[in-house]
C-alpha cells in the first residue's frame, strides 16, 4: 500500500493543500485566496469561518485531483503565518483572527519602548515587542476591547487554529510560540516572568499546550472527515511556523545556511547553533531543539504586489490572463538602467517605524504603470537587502 502525506499552508492570503508520496513527489495541489478585512485604519483581520471553509475546499479538491484512497493518507501537517492573533472563545468557537499585517498596536509598542518593556522581554525571549506580535495584540484587546478580551478562551497562531478545526486539539508548537515572543529562549517554555513583562501574567491559562513540530496534536474528527473526504482518525501533527517550514523545504537545514522568502512578509533568516544575542534581530526555535533561526523580517515584500494587483490590476485583466503574469511582463518591459521612480514598500509600516507609509517618489509625466511596477519590485528587493545586511552585521 502506497502511503501519502497531506500538507496545508495557511498564509496571510492563500490557503494551499498539497499531497506528496513518501518519496517527496507532488501528486496534487489546490489553493484558494482569502480576503483580509480592514474595518479601521491599521486593523487587518480575517473571517475565521471563511478560512476554515477554504481549508475544507482545498483538501477536498486535492483528494479529488489525486484520486488516492483517503485511507492512504499517513498523516497531515500544517504550516502557517506567524504572529497576529487567532483566538477561540471560552466555548471553543472561533472568536477573532488578526493578521500579522495589523498595526493597531503601534501606540502600545511606543509606550512599552519608553518604559523599558522591550528591554525586559528581550532578556527572556530574545525579542522586542512590535505591533502585530501576539502579546502586543493581547494587551491591546485588554485595554481597548475588554468585553471581547473577557471572552477569550485560547490564544492561537494561524496554523494552530487550522489544527484545532481538524482535530479539536488545543495545542501549539515551539517554532510559532517562540516566533511570537511568548516562549523563554533558549528554554522553549512558557515563563510567568515573561508574561509579566508584557503585563499579561494573568493570561497563562489562555495559552495552549506546547508540542514539538512532529508530535501528533490530534486526529481528524468524524465531522471533518464527512466535510473533507479525509478518513476519520488520520493523525495531524503540530506543524510549523511557515518561515521554518520554508527553510526546510528549500534545503536550508545546516548551521550558517541562509533563506530568503519573498512572501507577504520579507523573511530573511540564518540557522545558528546557539542564540545570537543582538537586539537588532529576532531569534526563534526551529525544527530542532539545538538549532535556532536568526531572523530579520518586515511586512514589506509581496504584500506590496498583492495590494497593487488588488487595487489596480485584477478587476479587468484580458480573458484567461493572470494579473500577476501581466505585472511580470510589464516589469520586464522596462529598462532597469533607465530613468526610474523610487518606491518605499511600507504599506504596513517598517521595522523601525510602525507609522511609516509607502510611497512613490520621483514620478515624471513619461512614467507608465510599467515603471511604477518596476519601482515597486525594486523597493521590495532593496528592503530584503537591508535585512540581509543587518544579519551580516550581527554575525
Amino acid at each position: 500500500m502506497q502511503r501519502h502525506i497531506l500538507g496545508l499552508d495557511a498564509g496571510n492570503t492563500v490557503i494551499k493543500s498539497i499531497i506528496f508520496d513518501t518519496a517527496g513527489r507532488e501528486l496534487a495541489l489546490a489553493a484558494r485566496d482569502g480576503r483580509s478585512c480592514m474595518p479601521k485604519p491599521g486593523h487587518v483581520e480575517r473571517d475565521l469561518g471563511e478560512l476554515w471553509r477554504n481549508v475544507v475546499e482545498v483538501i477536498r479538491q486535492c483528494l479529488d485531483q489525486s484520486g488516492i484512497d483517503p485511507r492512504d493518507i499517513a498523516a497531515i501537517g500544517c504550516a502557517g503565518h506567524g504572529n497576529g492573533f487567532y483566538a477561540l472563545d471560552r466555548g471553543g468557537d472561533p472568536l477573532l483572527g488578526i493578521q500579522s499585517l495589523d498595526t493597531r498596536g503601534i501606540g502600545i509598542v511606543s509606550e512599552w519602548a519608553a518604559t523599558g518593556v522591550g528591554d525586559r522581554t528581550y532578556v527572556h525571549c530574545l525579542q522586542r515587542p512590535w505591533a502585530a506580535q501576539t502579546p502586543t495584540l493581547l494587551a491591546w484587546l485588554r485595554r481597548h476591547d475588554p468585553a471581547l478580551f473577557a471572552r477569550i478562551g485560547t490564544v492561537f497562531l494561524c496554523k494552530d487554529f487550522v489544527v484545532n478545526r481538524l482535530t479539536g486539539a488545543r495545542s501549539t508548537e515551539t517554532s510559532d510560540m517562540s516566533g511570537c515572543g511568548l516562549l523563554h529562549m533558549p528554554g522553549r517554555r512558557y515563563e510567568r516572568e515573561l508574561l509579566a513583562a508584557y503585563g499579561l501574567d494573568d493570561c497563562m491559562e489562555l495559552l495552549p499546550n506546547v508540542l514539538e513540530a512532529s508530535d501528533i496534536a490530534g486526529h481528524v474528527t468524524r465531522d471533518v472527515a464527512d466535510a473533507t473526504g479525509l478518513l476519520a482518525g488520520t493523525p495531524v501533527v503540530a506543524g510549523l511556523f511557515d518561515v521554518v517550514a520554508s527553510a526546510i523545504g528549500s534545503g536550508v537545514t545546516s548551521t550558517g545556511a541562509a533563506s530568503i522568502i519573498a512572501g507577504t512578509w520579507s523573511i530573511n533568516q540564518v540557522i545558528t547553533e546557539k542564540p545570537i544575542r543582538d537586539p537588532s534581530i529576532f531569534m526563534l526555535s526551529t525544527f530542532d531543539p539545538v538549532r535556532y533561526l536568526a531572523i530579520e523580517s518586515s511586512a514589506t515584500s509581496a504584500a506590496n504586489l498583492e495590494w497593487i494587483v488588488r487595487e489596480f490590476f485584477e478587476h479587468a485583466p484580458p480573458a484567461g490572463a493572470s494579473p500577476f503574469e501581466i505585472c511580470s511582463e510589464l516589469v520586464a518591459s522596462v529598462d532597469p538602467a533607465g530613468d526610474m521612480p523610487i518606491y518605499h514598500p511600507f504599506l504596513y509600516g517598517s521595522q523601525q517605524n510602525g507609522k511609516a507609509r509607502a510611497g512613490f517618489y520621483g514620478i515624471a509625466g513619461w512614467h507608465t504603470r510599467a515603471h511604477m511596477l518596476r519601482a515597486l519590485f525594486e523597493g521590495v528587493v532593496f528592503e530584503h537587502r537591508r535585512h540581509v545586511e543587518t544579519l551580516r552585521r550581527a554575525g
